[in-house]
């Protein structure tokens, strides 16, 4: 023993304890979450990345995380949830909740935008923000953007200027992509190219009115949460402390703008896990980015990697044909999905002559499993581009099969493809006042009255054409085209529809690029209504089967009798992401259109097209039935021969079952 001093006061030193006993935890994890789950839930520090396969549990696995970081001690307040929606969010919440009691209430969980809100409010003087500052909705920003370009006089350029809308789109594609407004303008609005000095200078005047009033826009919640979090280190510092441990949803959807704000807010510490999947990262249009889960390891140094493969959805058939597609990415997270449910039908390729052959094979074979006791809302039909169901769209109606439509527009609602049918039905009758006053408002210097007025002069005449070359003032010019339309057509009775829409599509092409900055996806929507009339003789015809219900109804609505509620779903699919169906078409795929043409030059296009495609076939439980057309119609050429999605070359032949359609009538003798 070491000498004491006399008299000196003794304080025991007690001896290291051994290791402590690990907190009893309220949960039998290990009972719960398959090995794959459990070893990511039992991460505590450092950052982690989950690639969860589609339908293996990721929700499951970030909701028993939050519960065991709460179960292992570590205060709730500390734990950051961030999701893409509040919903979601809450969700997750009230689930972790279920599990440990209210604990959970402490967590803070939220979109990205709400809890930057939070902290802007509290820390945001540092970037010119007081506490008060208005937060502007998206109209409320395209209002202030529209002020600001009258005020400088851009509503004169002598030039159509980009609308309100789509100047407000391209300063929120700029913010959340990190790229300036010219790189976003080049990429996605060149025919707008020629106004880059003045969208720069009205870019420039709208950031000052914002600062200067207190205002935000739903983007600045982010740009403002990031400059704070890059010039402010003491606020960094406190709000990293705050938020020890950060878990993050779908991070495969993350902007660049996101991810910079995830690292920051991770700046004393790197307790950071996301969870996503990259072959499911199919949202680059809204600015996110593939590159984003690729590079977490690089962001963040020393990450551990878990993977979640067991597939709880899918049947094996279906998941084996998903894997090899996936498998051809040359830039992935390799795993391998497997589930227990080994027993189901291959996967179908069907092939069909022309695109009607196609709509009418999905109707019939939809009625069948009908009548094999699968629900409706238990199947769906997914395409890449909306315009892709029209023809569909008109045979479920035919065949008296309820659908509701998700993503995009249904038919008859898009605005473009109504103004050219009005001036069908304005050919097909003169009559018709709803559609002459549809085709009138169009034409510059038409306004409501002079429409009316207009309309009452023609309906009072013998001579409709002569009423309309008489028109006087700004819409004299317009009122004359118009008028040399409807009588070229009118003298010549025995054109096709198909001739007609080629007509009057000359005619409506300068209307269409001057009433929306979107044109040139709409001239590929009205080429496609184009080809749904090449099997109609009659333009009668034609327009009785586009509205089989009156104009205040969609053709959606119809019901079907002894179908109760259910609803067939029509989706695109990035609509249909997150869901899931015991039967699903996934329909058009044709090189050229899935993957889209406009995906041919660029490599990373192209493989978000195959992650498309991914998405599309992991949505079916059970049943799954691939289809294109043969014959395709091109404007440019006519009827062509297709080939199917480049995306099948790779394809064996064993993993999948391949249909021919043949009409009733036909015989077939094998050679």
């Amino acid at each position: 023993m070491d000498s004491v001093t006399p008299g000196s006061k003794l304080y025991v030193l007690k001896r290291p304890a051994a290791d402590a006993p690990a907190p009893t935890l309220s949960l039998n994890y290990a009972e719960e979450l398959n090995p794959q789950q459990l070893a990511a839930v039992e991460a505590v520090n450092g950052p982690a990345l989950v690639i969860a396969g589609a339908g293996s549990g990721k929700t499951r696995t970030l909701v028993y995380r939050v519960a065991r970081l709460i179960d292992l001690g570590i205060p709730p307040a500390s734990i950051l949830l961030l999701t893409f929606t509040r919903k979601s969010a809450q969700e997750m919440l009230d689930r972790v909740g279920y599990l440990i009691g209210s604990r959970s209430e402490q967590v803070a969980g939220g979109t990205f935008h709400s809890v930057a809100n939070i902290l802007l409010r509290r820390y945001g003087r540092s970037v010119g923000l007081e506490p008060g500052f208005t937060i502007l909705d998206r109209g409320d920003s395209e209002d202030l953007i529209n002020l600001l370009r009258g005020q400088l006089g851009l509503n004169d350029v002598g030039k159509r200027f980009p609308r309100k809308r789509t100047i407000a789109d391209i300063y929120s594609k700029s913010a959340n992509t990190l790229e300036n407004a010219e790189t976003i303008l080049v990429n996605d609005y060149a025919h707008f190219g020629e106004f880059l000095e003045e969208l720069t200078k009205l870019q420039q005047a709208y950031e000052t009115a914002k600062r200067q009033r207190q205002l935000v826009d739903y983007d600045d919640l982010l740009v403002k949460l990031r400059e704070l979090l890059h010039t402010d280190e003491t606020a960094r510092h406190n709000i990293s402390q705050i938020f020890r441990y950060i878990l993050v949803d779908e991070y495969q959807d993350t902007n660049r703008l996101q991810a910079d704000v995830v690292r920051k807010l991770a700046a004393t510490h790197d307790n950071v896990m996301v969870v996503g999947d990259d072959s499911q990262s199919i949202y680059a249009f809204r600015g996110a980015t593939f590159r984003n889960i690729m590079e977490f390891p690089t962001l963040f140094p020393d990450t551990t990697i878990y993977k979640l493969e067991e597939n709880y959805r899918s049947t094996q058939p279906v998941l084996q044909l998903a894997n090899r597609l996936i498998e051809q990415a040359p830039e992935k997270y390799t795993k391998e999905l497997f589930t227990k449910k080994l027993e189901g039908p291959l996967p179908v390729l069907v092939q069909a002559t022309g695109e009607n052959a196609q709509s009418r094979f999905i109707a019939q074979k939809i009625l069948e499993l009908r009548e094999e006791g699968v629900a409706l809302d238990e199947i769906a039909v997914l395409f890449r581009s909306s315009f892709n169901a029209f023809d569909l769209e008109l045979e479920l109606t035919r065949c008296n099969l309820p659908f509701v439509k998700r993503g995009g527009f249904k038919f008859i609602e898009t605005a473009h493809v109504k103004d050219l049918l009005a001036h069908l039905r304005v050919m097909h009758n003169p009559l018709d006042t709803v559609s002459w006053n549809r085709i009138l408002l169009l034409i510059e210097g038409v306004g409501p009255k002079k429409a009316k007025d207009v309309l009452a002069a023609l309906l009072n005449t013998a001579r409709p054409y002569e009423v309309l070359k008489g028109g006087t003032g700004r819409s004299a010019h317009g009122l004359r085209q118009l008028a040399s339309l409807l009588e070229a057509v009118a003298e010549h009775d025995t054109l096709t529809p198909t001739e007609l829409i080629s007509e009057t599509m000359e005619y409506y092409l300068p209307v269409l690029k001057d009433q929306y900055d979107d044109y040139p996806k709409r001239i590929r929507d009205l080429e496609h209504l184009s080809v749904m009339a090449e099997r109609y003789h009659q333009l009668s015809d034609f327009l009785a089967d586009l509205t089989l219900e009156p104009p205040n109804e969609s053709i959606i609505d119809i019901e079907a009798p002894d179908r109760d509620n259910e609803r067939l779903v029509l989706s695109t699919i990035h609509s249909a992401k997150g869901l899931e169906w015991q039967c699903v078409f996934v329909i058009w795929l044709v090189d050229g259109r899935f993957p889209s043409a406009y995906a041919f030059a660029e490599d990373d296009e192209l493989e978000e097209e195959r992650r498309l495609l991914y998405v599309a076939i992991t949505r079916a439980k059970q049943e799954l039935f691939l289809t294109y057309p043969i014959n395709v119609y091109d404007k440019m050429t006519g009827s062509v021969l297709s080939k199917p999605s480049r995306f099948l070359d790779d394809i064996p032949s064993s993993f999948l079952e391949t249909w021919n359609l043949i009409e009733e009538d036909q015989t077939y003798h094998w050679s």
